[in-house]
């Protein structure tokens, strides 16, 4: 770690918070895959965008009703945004979120991005070394935005693939987790001012029950800390058989005052390069402190415009543009899934977001995030970014995340540089067996993985009669795959 004799410690801390994910995304800026002026550039399914709408949105957004250019739009608005837009995300969220009585546009604030509002967020609920509590996998841009300005750490509830005790499935969020993290951290002197929830959830994809919901908030409840829901996917649900609920759709929270609900465009809506966030708070003393934050965050007043619109035109969203997101995403899903099926590698089966979180355990020797780390490298050398599990503070080596939401000719060769990787370390791990032949390398790898494999949707516990084909197909083709049944069982010995 270089020390800049220019930077104040604070500035020498800001300067390193780069991990692999800041690494893979220079990477790719650096060498982005174009199919006629870079075909052999990086194929980024890292960063989480959806890029099957541009089509939509473009045309949306050049649209004449967009082209307003009034003096209260060139002028200072008011911080917590222009009121027009506030009204608009009100009705929107009292629509889309399925609230009981009409959201109050008093309680919107507008901000450039959920990354703003997450930093805000932490410096008027928490002091300087204070912590949140949030539940491992999660995105980990979350940890420098509640970290560079506000000083605030997280405290992790550590999930694993493992279904024990009251889980039904691998990961599951229960409120056993959030207790012990809780009183571990405060066993240490650390005081925790606040929950954060992510729901549908990146990078697992999970989506919340309501009984779910409510146990949580009845836990933060108990424990007075203040709940951060971030719905950022909550029109990115692409099956019809999974329903999304939201905490402003629920009869009665335990702890309004204590309740704070963000939402963005830049998922739902394909537009990660418009930076527009929203918090829905009904406390105002939370309210007006992250006002007097939006000085540095706000959103210029054109773009407030062209958002209101775009939320205003209800018909437009509904009827052709979530139409068609929710089928293309579906599409690109099952393209991805199938392939990864193919190559017999488990993975969490889900249908909210633009990921699917994917079991690489068995490419790995010794099952550390040191492999893990080289493992992620040998993809970027073969010009393919993804996400590794390290950087969502995953407790497990091995498990990374890939992004789906792109073109069927990248989602193809992005595939393809997959495949190539993983094949010539499957060969590897083999060749390395025939050395050591005794060790046995597999032992604890495949427990959970048979779990985990092609885990569907959000039902109940499945009982055994339940699996459909397609999913015990792909479980036998994996457990050869990863046992040595193949190399034993040759061709030339049946002869």
């Amino acid at each position: 770690f270089h020390r800049s004799p220019y930077l104040s410690a604070r500035g020498n801390v800001a300067s390193v918070f780069l991990g692999s994910a800041e690494e893979g995304y220079a990477a790719y800026h650096a060498d982005k895959y174009d199919e006629e002026k870079n075909p052999n550039g990086i194929i980024n399914f890292g960063t989480s965008e959806n890029k099957l709408c541009f089509d939509l949105m473009s045309k949306r957004l050049t649209q004449a009703d967009m082209n307003l250019m009034e003096p209260p739009l060139l002028q200072y608005p008011d911080w917590k945004g222009h009121m027009f837009l506030r009204e608009e995300v009100a009705r929107f969220l009292t629509c889309y979120c399925k609230a009981p009585a009409p959201l109050k546009a008093e309680n919107v604030i507008v901000l450039n991005g959920c990354g703003s509002l997450f930093s805000a967020l932490a410096t008027v609920l928490c002091d300087p070394g204070e912590a949140v509590l949030i539940a491992t996998p999660f995105y980990g841009g979350i940890t420098q935005s509640v970290f560079l300005y506000g000083n605030v750490k997280l405290v992790y509830a550590y999930l694993d693939s493992k279904i024990t005790g009251t889980s039904t499935r691998p990961f599951q969020l229960t409120v056993d987790k959030l207790e012990k993290a809780l009183q571990d951290a405060r066993a240490e002197g650390v005081t925790v001012r606040a929950l954060i929830l992510l729901n549908p959830q990146n990078p697992l994809g999970d989506i919340y029950s309501l009984s779910e919901l409510q146990d949580y908030l009845e836990f933060a409840k108990r424990h007075e800390l203040h709940v951060i829901v971030d719905e950022i996917y909550m029109l990115s649900v692409f099956d019809e058989s999974a329903t999304f609920h939201s905490v402003l759709g629920m009869d009665r929270l335990p702890d309004p005052q204590r309740t704070h609900v963000m939402w963005g465009i830049s998922k739902d809506f394909a537009v990660s390069g418009i930076r527009f966030g929203t918090l829905y708070t009904e406390n105002q003393d939370v309210a007006n402190a992250v006002a007097s934050l939006c000085y540095f965050h706000g959103v210029c007043g054109p773009v407030q415009h062209k958002v209101a619109q775009l939320l205003r035109d209800r018909d437009w969203i509904n009827q052709v543009y979530l139409r068609a997101n929710h089928a293309r995403l579906k599409a690109a899903h099952t393209y991805v899934t199938d392939e990864l099926k193919t190559l017999g590698v488990p993975f969490l089966n889900r249908n909210a977001g633009f990921f699917v979180w994917i079991d690489f355990r068995k490419y790995l020797r010794t099952g550390t995030f040191e492999e893990e780390m080289l493992l992620w490298r040998r993809f970027l050398d073969n010009k393919v970014l993804l996400s590794c599990g390290k950087a969502f503070e995953c407790s497990e080596p091995g498990w990374f995340r890939i992004i789906f939401a792109d073109k069927i000719h990248r989602l193809q060769l992005g595939m393809q540089r997959i495949r190539k990787v993983l094949e010539e370390r499957e060969r590897e791990i083999l060749a390395e067996a025939k050395e050591q032949p005794c060790q046995s390398d597999q032992d604890g790898k495949a427990d959970s993985t048979d779990e985990v494999i092609f885990v569907s949707r959000h039902q109940e516990p499945p009982c055994a009669g339940n699996s459909n084909l397609g999913d015990l197909i792909g479980l036998l083709q994996q457990q050869m795959r990863s046992s040595d049944w193949l190399q034993k069982n040759t061709a030339e010995q049946f002869a």
